[in-house]
């Protein structure tokens, strides 16, 4: 059994205020990377290239983030995310009319697309986990067009979250989802929700008949309210804890996935990583990653995934005692992130600027000796 957990940021269209954050995290590197080049005498295509691609990212040429979708004079309906089937964009009222309606997501660059579907089938697990996805529509597209239709089995589940992600379950022939459970209600003694998300159950057979369970969740990293954002991932690291240590399983086959946006030497996640046996499958010494190139695969830096990784670690998939035994071999894929400056390291070629990644985040797997 290959599992795999992978925060897609979106398939097919994102949220507009979560574009405009990552622009905003990014802005000041562009804008130092774009006055070295102007301040250059003689200039490569390639550079140009550069040039041209950071002119649009900065908003200097924003014309595929405008807020706006102008609709021409036809008929048939307003697609507010691509139509991948039919390859076209259509806008009409009950009347042929001309004018605008402000939208609240951006579509995905069709690159962007393509790459997330390269990591996943680079990985091509049984069970694969996708973190912040839009809607089950967009699952099933996704899975059909730029999947091959590989995944029989496809849930999703809404959550918490106000910018519309939930959290998706697709498993290969032979694999089932015979339960789920959401805990999008539960609520601190406040009666605040205690997921930011969701914290998400499901029992899965394997073609064999055994039964893993697979707890899946993100935290929300908070960066304006950091002292709030991290009282709130205490409190929801102690939560998972209390029902990891409930989960009523004879062979204690359990995995812990999803997105943390915490390192885990971080006491915020000590209910995890010291109270119960879970293990981090990077820690493994079967864990496989492509190493930075130049001085940083030499480096470790605190908090990253490990020597030669230096890439923050945000997403984890963490295992029982017995699922950790069962490890056959394990990794990390990041050829669809780009990376700022230092480290560096091996991106997929299609990947020429920061609109074509495929996620901000890896994708980890593990093979488990389990049929």
């Amino acid at each position: 059994m290959k599992i795999a957990t992978y925060n897609i940021q979106n398939i097919f269209y994102r949220d507009r205020v979560l574009v405009k954050k990552y622009r905003e995290e990014n802005e000041a590197l562009w804008v130092e990377e774009f006055e070295a080049l102007m301040l250059q005498g003689i200039r490569t295509t390639k550079e140009f290239n550069r040039m041209r691609a950071l002119s649009q990212l900065l908003g200097f040429e924003d014309s595929q983030n405008s807020p706006y979708l102008t609709m021409s004079h036809k008929r048939g309906q307003l697609f507010l995310k691509k139509n991948i089937a039919a390859r076209e964009y259509k806008a009409t009222h009950l009347t042929d009319w001309n004018g605008w309606v402000k939208l609240n997501s951006k579509p995905i660059d069709d690159t962007a697309i393509n790459n997330k579907a390269k990591v996943i089938k680079e990985a091509s697990p049984d069970v694969l986990i996708l973190i912040e996805v839009e809607d089950r529509a967009s699952l099933l597209e996704f899975n059909k067009h730029f999947l091959s239709e590989a995944y029989t089995h496809i849930l999703y589940l809404e959550t918490n979250d106000v910018y519309g992600r939930g959290i998706g379950v697709l498993t290969k022939k032979g694999y089932r989802v015979i339960s789920m459970k959401s805990h999008v209600n539960d609520f601190d003694e406040n009666g605040n929700p205690i997921f930011d998300m969701d914290l998400q159950e499901y029992k899965i057979s394997t073609p064999s008949g055994t039964i893993v369970t697979v707890l899946s969740t993100c935290f929300l990293d908070d960066t304006a309210n950091p002292v709030q954002s991290n009282a709130k991932i205490e409190i929801q690291s102690k939560r998972i804890a209390q029902i990891y240590q409930t989960i009523d399983t004879s062979d204690d086959l359990v995995a812990v996935v999803g997105t943390l946006n915490t390192p885990s030497y971080s006491k915020l996640l000590s209910p995890l990583t010291e109270e119960t046996d879970l293990k981090d499958v990077s820690k493994h010494n079967t864990f496989e990653v492509d190493l930075d190139k130049g001085k940083d695969s030499k480096y470790f830096r605190l908090g990253a995934y490990k020597m030669g990784v230096n890439i923050k670690q945000r997403d984890y998939l963490m295992l029982s005692t017995e699922l950790y035994k069962a490890v056959k071999n394990s990794g990390l894929i990041r050829k669809g992130i780009w990376y700022k400056k230092q480290p560096q390291w091996e991106m997929l070629k299609s990947i020429k600027n920061e609109l074509h990644i495929a996620s901000e985040h890896p994708l980890i797997w593990s093979q488990l000796k389990i049929s």
